[in-house]
């Protein structure tokens, strides 16, 4: 699962996950960003791309690194 969040002063305003598949909010400002990048279809498909950037090509190194070190 990729999941990426904004923070402001310790405080998370928005979360996308992969599992979701979009964006929410959880502050009035962050559900106002959440609304417009969950209309802009690019910036969903992107996010959706991400996954497989980051986690579908290390998963195996960092499973095997996990497993080396227990």
């Amino acid at each position: 699962e990729f999941i990426q969040s904004s923070y402001f002063n310790k405080l998370e305003l928005t979360r996308f996950s992969s599992s979701v598949g979009k964006f929410v909010g959880f502050t009035e400002y962050g559900v106002k960003n959440a609304t417009n990048w969950n209309n802009n279809p690019s910036i969903l498909s992107n996010m959706k791309a991400q996954k497989e950037v980051y986690c579908l090509n290390n998963i195996q190194t960092d499973y095997t690194a996990a497993l080396t070190k227990s």
